[in-house]
C-alpha cells in the first residue's frame, strides 16, 4: 500500500508552509524582497488548495507554500501528494500533535488510487513522519479507509457475495481472525429468512458472513453492514441512473470491515464481531415480491411494500443474530435511504442511537476529529408509518417524508432495549473531486468512531 508516508528521509524534507489568506501577508514581511517578489508573481494569494513552489539558490524546490481554509481542516493538504514533485516533505507549522496526526492522515488520502482496471502513474511525493507512535496511529486508520475505498469502488461483477466473503477471510487471516459463512438455502435452515428472501433471485448465493476476532473476557462489540452487492431494485426496479451508482450498496458492508481492520490494527481490548448479511438484490422468476409476507429471525413478521427497501430486510435478520448475544455496543452501517442524502447531502452520514449518552460521545470524538455526522431522531410517533394490517411490519412507508426516520425505527424494532445501538445511514460515494476525496467510494464516520471507541475501550483517543 502507497500511503505517501515515510518515517526517514535521507536528505532533509521540503518544508510545506501551510498559510489561510488572512495571515499570508503577515508572513511575508518576515521574508527576503527576492521571496516577496516571487510569491507576488506567482498570483499565489493563499486560496485554499493553491500552492507555491519557491526555489532554492541552486533551483531546487526550497519549499513549498499551500493554501488552507483553516489549520484544524483534516484535508488542508490533501490535495498536495498529486501536485507536487516527488520528494520528501515535512509540514513546517507549529500544530499540535493531534493536527500533524490529521494532516497526515489527510496527506494519505489524498495519495490513495484505485489502479485495479486502470493503471495510474504512482505518486511520489511523501510526507515525512518521523514519532513511530504517530506514524503507526495514522496507518492503523488509513488502512482501514483505504480498504473501505477498495471495496466500494469495485464494480458488482468482482464484489458479489462470495468476493464479499473471500475478502472477510483476507482481513481475519490477517489479524488471526475465524470467519465463517451460512450460504444459499442453508440460511433457511439456520433460521436466516429474511437475508434469502431477498437474494434468492440471483445466480450468487446469499450468505451471512460472521467473523470473531478477540479475548473471550474482553467487552463484545458487534458490527453489521449491509452487504447489497448489487441492487436492481428487485421486482420494483430502479431507473437506469438510479442504479448506476448500485455497485456502492454494499458500502454499509465496507465500513463494517473497514472499522474492524482499524480495531484489530489498534489492537482494542474488545471481543469483536462482524455480522454481514451479503446479497445481490436480482430479478428472476423466484424473486422476492411486492405483497409478500416474510417471517424474519426474530419471528416479526414483515409486509413488503416495496423490494427496493431491501436493506432493512437483510439487516433485522442480522441485528437479531448480533444482539442475541448481548453485546455491550451494536453499531450498523447502511447505504439505506435517499431521504437522509435529502436531509442532510452526500457528505454527511446520519447516525440514530437508542443511547443519548453513547451519541453525545459519538458526536463530541466527530468534532474533535474533524470527521462529521449528524444525529437524526429515532422519533417514534413515526413508527406508525410502517404498520401493516396483515403482518407485524411493512418494509416502507407510501408516506413521501420521514424515510431515513422510519427505516431506522424498522431496524430498531429487531434490537432489543437493552442493547445499546447506534445506525448509520451513509452515502459511502464522494460524488465530486475534492482534496483527499477523489470521485468514488469513501468512507465516513470511521475516525470519529475509531476515537470514541478507543476512549471507550482503552481509554485512549
Amino acid at each position: 500500500m502507497n500511503d505517501g508516508l515515510t518515517q526517514r528521509s535521507k536528505s532533509t524534507p521540503i518544508d510545506i508552509v501551510p498559510v489561510t489568506s488572512d495571515e499570508l501577508s503577515t508572513w511575508l514581511k518576515g521574508r527576503d524582497a527576492k521571496l516577496r517578489r516571487w510569491v507576488k508573481s506567482s498570483g499565489f494569494r493563499a486560496a485554499p488548495t493553491s500552492c507555491c513552489l519557491i526555489p532554492a539558490a541552486d533551483d531546487s524546490l526550497k519549499s513549498v507554500l499551500v493554501g488552507i481554509r483553516q489549520a484544524n481542516d483534516p484535508f488542508a493538504v490533501g490535495q498536495l501528494p498529486a501536485q507536487l514533485p516527488p520528494g520528501n516533505y515535512r509540514i513546517a507549522a507549529d500544530w499540535p500533535d493531534d493536527r500533524l496526526e490529521r494532516a497526515a492522515i489527510g496527506w494519505a488520502l489524498g495519495t490513495y488510487q484505485f489502479t485495479r482496471y486502470k493503471k495510474c502513474d504512482s505518486l511520489k511525493a511523501k510526507l515525512v513522519v518521523k514519532s513511530a507512535p504517530r506514524l503507526r496511529r495514522v496507518r492503523q486508520q488509513v488502512a482501514g479507509l483505504y480498504l473501505v475505498r477498495d471495496l466500494v469502488n469495485t464494480p458488482a461483477e468482482d464484489m458479489m457475495p462470495e468476493h464479499l466473503g473471500q475478502a472477510v477471510k483476507t482481513l481475519a487471516k490477517k489479524f488471526n481472525a475465524s470467519v465463517s459463512e451460512i450460504v444459499g438455502d442453508k440460511l433457511l435452515s439456520k433460521n436466516f429468512p429474511a437475508i434469502h428472501a431477498v437474494g434468492r433471485a440471483a445466480s450468487h448465493p446469499p450468505r451471512l458472513i460472521d467473523l470473531r476476532w478477540g479475548k473471550k473476557n474482553h467487552p463484545k462489540l458487534t458490527l453489521v453492514g449491509k452487504g447489497v452487492c448489487f441492487d436492481s431494485g428487485g421486482l420494483d426496479l430502479k431507473s437506469a441512473s438510479g442504479m448506476r451508482l448500485m455497485k456502492k450498496d454494499m458500502g454499509g458492508a465496507a465500513h463494517a470491515i473497514g472499522l474492524a481492520n482499524m480495531i484489530m490494527h489498534a489492537g482494542l481490548p474488545v471481543r469483536l464481531r462482524v455480522l454481514v448479511p451479503a446479497v445481490e438484490n436480482a430479478v428472476s422468476g423466484n424473486a422476492y415480491r411486492p405483497g409478500d409476507v416474510i417471517t424474519s429471525r426474530k419471528g416479526l413478521t414483515i409486509e413488503i411494500d416495496n423490494t427496493d427497501a431491501e436493506g432493512r430486510v437483510v439487516l433485522c435478520d442480522a441485528l437479531t443474530e448480533a444482539a442475541s448475544e448481548s453485546p455491550e455496543l451494536v453499531i450498523d452501517f447502511a447505504t439505506l435511504t435517499g431521504a437522509a442524502r435529502v436531509a442532510l447531502g452526500t457528505d454527511l452520514p446520519a447516525m440514530f442511537c437508542n443511547r443519548d449518552d453513547v451519541a453525545t460521545q459519538i458526536a463530541e470524538s466527530a468534532d474533535q476529529v474533524h470527521d462529521p455526522l449528524w444525529r437524526l431522531p429515532l422519533h417514534r410517533p413515526y413508527r406508525e408509518l410502517i404498520d401493516s394490517p396483515i403482518a407485524d411490519i411493512a418494509n416502507s412507508s407510501g408516506a413521501p417524508y420521514g424515510g431515513a426516520i422510519t427505516a431506522a425505527l424498522f431496524l430498531q424494532d429487531f434490537v432489543p432495549d437493552t442493547t445499546p445501538w447506534v445506525h448509520f445511514d451513509l452515502m459511502a460515494w464522494n460524488l465530486r473531486p475534492r482534496p483527499g476525496r477523489p470521485e468514488g467510494g469513501e468512507a465516513m464516520a470511521l475516525r470519529a468512531l475509531l476515537d470514541y471507541l478507543r476512549k471507550r475501550f482503552d481509554g485512549s483517543g
